[in-house]
């Protein structure tokens, strides 16, 4: 065990050295979508407020990335939690919402915590295709997105969250509840800029065109 733990570790040291390396907008960016799923949309078991919104957004960057064919990976959650109340197994609340449906030749990671890297492939996925930058667009801000930002970062790799590709839910602090929005936009503020760099979607479509000419 101690073997294989140190061999993992000089691997992801050599990555590491790897990252630095590389630009942040060129050929080693893909796109990460996190737990757009049915269950956050209307008639799901926990809907979130502009969800729709959120897809629509989600899907136009999607559709930018399989034309420059990028990498394009689809996190999925699936809760594995005996009080679990939403996404759970084998049910059509955990299946992907249609806007970004994964086709032939896209990542399909599976979770089953907040951090999308917790006892998933993802990282190995990202070493194997030499990714240095994550595009991320997701739910809910305040838990997957955030988790999994955090981690990333703590892993060298360098993060753009697409705000308005991302929706949050309406929290509750000493018995005062928090809007859905003030949610999204606390969280996204508390990541920028250290952690990720907070783009709108049109910004992100305007630097992959560009990326697209260039490479045409």
């Amino acid at each position: 065990m101690i073997a294989k733990s140190n061999r993992n570790q000089s691997k992801l040291i050599k990555y590491e050295n790897y990252l630095t390396t590389k630009g942040t907008w060129g050929m080693n960016t893909a796109l990460l979508l996190l737990e757009i799923q049915n269950d956050y949309f209307p008639n799901g078991r926990i809907p979130l407020e502009k969800s729709l919104e959120a897809s629509a957004k989600a899907q136009a960057v999607l559709q930018a990335y399989r034309d420059s064919k990028r990498p394009v990976i689809h996190v999925q959650h699936i809760s594995t939690h005996p009080n679990a109340t939403y996404m759970l197994p084998c049910t059509k609340g955990a299946e992907f919402y249609s806007a970004v449906q994964p086709v032939k030749g896209e990542i399909i990671v599976k979770k089953h915590y907040p951090n999308s890297f917790k006892d998933t492939n993802l990282l190995n996925q990202l070493i194997k295709n030499q990714i240095n930058h994550l595009v991320i667009c997701g739910m809910m801000t305040q838990l997957t997105v955030d988790a999994t930002v955090r981690a990333a970062y703590d892993l060298g790799f360098s993060c753009t969250v697409v705000h308005d590709a991302c929706a949050a839910r309406q929290l509750e602090f000493n018995h005062s509840p928090i809007p859905a929005q003030d949610v999204h936009h606390a969280f996204l503020a508390a990541l920028q800029p250290v952690y990720a760099n907070i783009m709108s979607s049109d910004d992100v479509l305007q630097k992959t065109g560009n990326r697209i000419t260039e490479s045409a």
